[in-house]
């Protein structure tokens, strides 16, 4: 069986996660369905890999998928909030500090982030609605900060909108092939992906 600590550190992921009994729960499920898969792991899993009992999943949630909108909607907020604390007036350096700093979230938080990205099509109508806004906010985020380029004339992007889109998509890619004890850090990888980034959009 793999474990958390196997992944990353999610303890810090989850810190503001309370009671200590919630947060295990979440730690579990994130490692559970990033190894497995959200419809191969069952609440017995999360248990195990909890070291609780099975009866104890449903003191803190609901449901499993109510455990996987958490880990979702936690994710994407913490990955958004990575983004809107860069700041600055260079349009440039702006945006390579951004995308430094989400590619290496992706890769330090590796399991979150293939749960957040590649398990949505689990999540009850209602609980995607509400992950779909975060993702929408994280995409007016990263557009903002290319037509703040475009408008600067510091960037040359004919297409705004699928400029954007390709800046996710490499940075959010990094928690599919990343794995810990490789050549390359998260720091690494955000220094490289802010390189690429810059001269994909002609700066």
């Amino acid at each position: 069986m793999t474990t958390a600590h196997e992944f990353e550190p999610l303890d810090r992921t989850w810190r503001d996660v309370s009671p200590p009994a919630a947060r295990r729960m979440l730690v579990a499920a994130a490692a559970a369905f990033a190894g497995r898969g959200y419809h191969a792991t069952t609440t017995r899993d999360i248990a195990a890999q909890a070291g609780m009992s099975p009866a104890a999943v449903y003191i803190h949630y609901r449901s499993k998928e109510d455990l996987l909108f958490q880990i979702s909607r936690i994710g994407h907020a913490s990955s958004l909030a990575v983004l809107t604390s860069v700041t600055g007036t260079d349009p440039a350096a702006r945006m390579a500090a951004a995308v430094s700093a989400f590619a290496s979230w992706h890769a330090e938080h590796h399991t979150t982030a293939r749960v957040v990205q590649y398990e949505l099509g689990a999540l009850t109508p209602p609980h995607l609605t509400e992950v779909v806004e975060l993702r929408r906010r994280i995409e007016a985020a990263v557009r903002g900060m290319v037509e703040d380029g475009v408008a600067a004339g510091v960037f040359e992007v004919p297409d705004v909108r699928g400029a954007t889109l390709a800046v996710l998509s490499l940075c959010i890619d990094v928690a599919r092939w990343y794995q810990p004890g490789g050549r390359r850090t998260p720091a690494d990888i955000g220094s490289l992906y802010a390189d690429l980034v810059l001269r994909m959009l002609g700066a």
